[in-house]
């Protein structure tokens, strides 16, 4: 047999699980949520709800996968008592992948053509264009999205072709450094813009009074989403771990790190967006809309701009490289296909099965789905069943079937690493606290609480 591919040093390991971890959600979706619920108190109990349900479960993910040593599907089929069908948490998470990729290329798609029109601006004058026109007249064309979203999907299947070291590893390893590069220079002119100090208390002084139940509710959900856990990533790149890798230690650096990007974000955007009397509540449109507003209004801000919008390209390649990977890699393993031609077959289905999603503000806007267009139905598909059901899913079949006396043993790489204390709280949680946190998630997603 042909030997499996896999991350080959600690730094490529922990780089790798950051770029999963990384994405749209730190530049777009963590910023423009605390903006909308808070600033410092959400961000308090948003670091509180990631120790409790995030980390928790990304560890077990990454030690099921490297116990196994397969892709989603056959890590839980392997372990899983006889005749009972736990490997549909890797199904689940395969099919939340691919859905994922499905609407999230799109997104990505719109953020590589403001790469584009950005430097285009940048060199022809015309920085001045009004931000609410530019981004309906890329939304609503029944043409540019696809275009945007088939050259996102390329690009990413070429560097899966590569294979897991050369491809996966070797971008991360490149783009990671680019990435808190940008974020710090980026957070240096925000800074240094006038009344930045407003952007800086917004972000960082709590007031504990605006902490509700809604706040409470949003944060729990983000930590969850935020660290591409229940969709078979971290089980399927937890494959590609090396034996000797201290996963407690990866995980926890991981996680900070993760954080880390989000403030850097934060004060990358909060202060401008203050200095230039711009809504830090704007939601969803505080990426595409409010920014471009905020660069337009400062000196060089034509140059920040296409910084920024290539940093958040930067961001989503590391978190798509892992989408896409769920799914190649089960197929590459369970039908004994090359990895090449999977690739191929994958991005040709997110290319037909994404294009509905990339055109649902145009040619597909009436296309209904359970009363949803292509892009919500996959996002809420998703977000809203399987990932809750799979993480919840995964909570008990590490703790209850695979068992704490496994799950410890796995985690202290055989009892070579000392750390039965740490393992017997991340078990605790994993029984008894994490499932029930997530069963909130659930609930609220289905409309329910």
């Amino acid at each position: 047999m042909q030997k499996r591919d896999g991350f080959t040093s600690s730094i490529g390991v922990t780089l790798a699980t950051l770029g999963s971890a990384v994405g749209l959600g730190n530049i777009w979706k963590f910023p423009y949520m605390t903006g909308a619920n808070g600033g410092a108190s959400f961000l308090v109990v948003y670091i509180a709800c990631t120790f409790l349900v995030g980390l928790p479960i990304m560890m077990a993910e990454i030690l099921i996968g490297r116990h196994v040593k397969a892709n989603a599907v056959e890590s839980y089929k392997r372990l899983s008592p006889k005749g009972q069908p736990w490997f549909l948490i890797g199904v689940s998470g395969v099919v939340a992948a691919f859905a994922i990729m499905a609407f999230y290329s799109g997104v990505a798609g719109w953020v590589f053509a403001y790469v584009f029109k950005s430097i285009v601006a940048l060199f022809t004058g015309t920085q001045a264009t009004d931000s609410v026109a530019m981004f309906n007249s890329l939304v609503n064309d029944p043409i540019q999205p696809i275009i945007w979203q088939y050259i996102v999907l390329v690009s990413v299947g070429l560097i899966i072709m590569m294979g897991v070291a050369k491809g996966i590893e070797g971008t991360v390893k490149k783009l990671m450094p680019v990435l808190f590069f940008l974020l710090i220079a980026l957070g240096i002119r925000s800074l240094t813009l006038p009344g930045a100090s407003k952007g800086l208390e917004f972000l960082f002084s709590p007031d504990f009074s605006k902490i509700d139940s809604t706040v409470i509710l949003m944060a729990l959900g983000l930590a969850f989403f935020k660290l591409s856990i229940g969709m078979g990533t971290m089980t399927t790149y937890g494959s590609y771990y090396r034996n000797d890798q201290n996963v407690p230690t990866t995980t926890l650096r991981v996680m900070l790190a993760d954080l880390l990007v989000s403030m850097l974000a934060g004060i990358a955007i909060f202060p401008a967006v203050f200095a230039f009397g711009m809504e830090p509540a704007a939601g969803p449109s505080l990426l595409f809309l409010t920014i471009p507003e905020v660069f337009k209004s400062m000196p060089m801000g034509g140059v920040f701009q296409v910084l920024f919008f290539v940093l958040t390209a930067v961001a989503s390649i590391g978190a798509m490289l892992s989408l896409i990977e769920v799914p190649v890699a089960f197929a590459t393993e369970t039908l004994g296909w090359s990895r090449k031609s999977v690739t191929v077959i994958t991005v040709i289905l997110l290319m037909i099965f994404g294009a509905p999603a990339a055109l649902a503000t145009s040619v597909t806007k009436d296309w209904q789905l359970f009363g949803l267009n292509p892009f919500d139905f996959y996002d809420y598909l998703s977000s809203n069943l399987l990932l809750p059901i799979g993480g919840l899913a995964i909570c008990l079949f590490a703790a209850w079937v695979w068992g704490g006396k496994a799950f410890k043993k796995a985690m202290s790489n055989d009892g070579a690493l000392h750390n039965g204390g740490i393992a017997n709280i991340v078990v605790l949680l994993l029984k008894f606290v994490t499932p029930l946190l997530i069963l909130v998630i659930l609930l609220q997603g289905l409309g329910l609480i």
